[in-house]
């Protein structure tokens, strides 16, 4: 007799429900494997930017127990490349969970594939042979690839792209793309770009002077030069490698499995008693240290400006051309403190986060050069006002910071224009000529002798 849809779904609840409760799970606190449970799913797998496989178990079943060490062997395979996660369907909390994902037998194993929008993952079950090798086999077939396959055809064109975003290329004699670099570049998607490049390529790898396979190269972005890793093709020390010059993508995943006992379980740190304060420390108040806020720097001259950002070598700047005040040694007006202190802000947050972004520049009305961009610009030349502007002496462009809506100069609306800018968003304008100016090559003094 065959069950109708609705039918099943009761029977498979009360089967559920009918499991023995509170019993002891398959994996220890020891074991490679994630446990996860209903609470924490959504941030440690749904969320996550990784590929992850997920068991659905019950302790007392024999096809788990037999599953368990090639599944244990599975994860410290999949080590660093993707998630292997368990969750126990015998705990009375996770019957209504397990219910909703489905599952009507025990194992039953799911891959979660992030998908395009955050949190809403795709989710399949899997159905290959129960080995390490097959369940390593089809985890690696569905971790995301954001890796580029650069060719010498296309590859100054992907440097050329977000030019101060840091990249880095895998130079392998591989034609495919291994499970290692695409997890590094899920590590850091949105911060550093990844791109491979075969041995074949002989002018990207003439370019960067290539002489061994692997070799990976990190673009830190601008006009710093690239630099060569050198120690194991590893993840963790790989990602070591990469972090000097942005963060990896947090990841809820706990870092070991000692510490993937949902937060809400943990027992919190027990205060000292208020009551008992030491008699010295009864009259004794806190020290008021003034937290400087941050800045950025200042050209205050021509020379300066131009040799930071007006020659044909110079990447993106940015720039707040700062008016004229009223009166000598009055305060900026509003508009330009608000300038000001949000590019201060958001220069401030991308270094804490140690992500590379382009400079922030404060050009005085003094400055004489001011005066002249402005003017080369078609910008208001009375000086009356804040003007943040982008350009790029290398690019030959330049845009402007849109105030007319309100004035406004708050920190989110200066961010996403930025953002914008690093984007490669918007539209831009030529620099016209005369703004970049050339370097100025010193003459050396005639030798008074024969050189050989």
């Amino acid at each position: 007799m065959m069950l109708q849809p609705s039918s099943a779904l009761v029977l498979v609840a009360s089967l559920l429900a009918a499991l023995p409760v509170n019993a002891d799970g398959l994996y220890t606190k020891k074991s490679p494997v994630l446990q996860v449970n209903h609470k924490n799913y959504d941030q440690l797998i749904a969320n996550s930017n990784h590929t992850s496989i997920v068991e659905f178990y019950a302790p007392w079943c024999g096809h788990c127990q037999n599953l368990k060490p090639a599944y244990e062997k599975a994860a410290k395979n999949l080590e660093g490349l993707a998630k292997v996660a368990a969750v126990n369907c015998d705990e009375d909390e996770n019957k209504p969970f397990c219910g909703r994902m489905g599952v009507q037998g025990f194992p039953t194993l799911k891959i979660v594939t992030p998908g395009k929008k955050p949190g809403k993952p795709r989710v399949e079950d899997y159905k290959g042979a129960r080995s390490t090798k097959a369940i390593v086999e089809a985890v690696v077939d569905r971790i995301p690839n954001h890796v580029k396959r650069a060719t010498d055809k296309d590859l100054d064109t992907w440097l050329a792209q977000e030019e101060e975003t840091p990249k880095a290329i895998l130079f392998t004699e591989k034609g495919t793309t291994s499970a290692l670099i695409r997890a590094l570049a899920i590590d850091f998607l949105g911060s550093i770009h990844v791109a491979q490049v075969r041995n074949k390529e002989s002018e990207a790898v003439e370019k960067f002077g290539i002489t061994e396979f692997p070799t990976l190269v990190l673009l830190p972005g601008g006009d710093q030069d690239p630099i060569v890793y050198d120690g194991e093709l590893k993840k963790a020390p790989m990602v070591e490698f990469l972090s000097q010059i942005a963060a990896p993508n947090p990841d809820p995943a706990p870092k070991s499995p000692k510490s993937s006992t949902p937060r809400d379980t943990q027992k919190p740190v027990e205060s000292p008693d208020p009551k008992i304060v030491p008699d010295d420390a009864k009259e004794a108040k806190p020290a008021s240290v003034p937290i400087p806020a941050p800045s950025i720097d200042t050209l205050p001259t021509a020379e300066a400006l131009e040799a930071a950002c007006l020659l044909p070598k110079s990447g993106t700047c940015i720039l707040a051309l700062l008016p004229e005040p009223t009166e000598p040694d009055a305060d900026l007006p509003s508009p330009a403190k608000d300038a000001l202190l949000s590019l201060s802000e958001i220069s401030h947050k991308y270094s804490v986060r140690r992500h590379k972004l382009f400079p922030f520049y404060s050009v005085p009305a003094i400055n004489s050069g001011s005066q002249t961009l402005r003017a080369a610009l078609g910008l208001p030349e009375d000086q009356t006002s804040v003007e943040i502007i982008a350009l790029s002496g290398r690019r030959g462009w330049w845009r402007r910071y849109d105030s007319a809506e309100g004035a406004e100069y708050g920190q989110d609306r200066v961010e996403a224009w930025i953002d914008a800018v690093r984007l490669g968003e918007g539209e831009k304008e030529k620099l016209p000529e005369g703004v970049i100016v050339e370097e100025k090559v010193e003459e050396q003094p005639a030798a008074d002798h024969d050189e050989l």
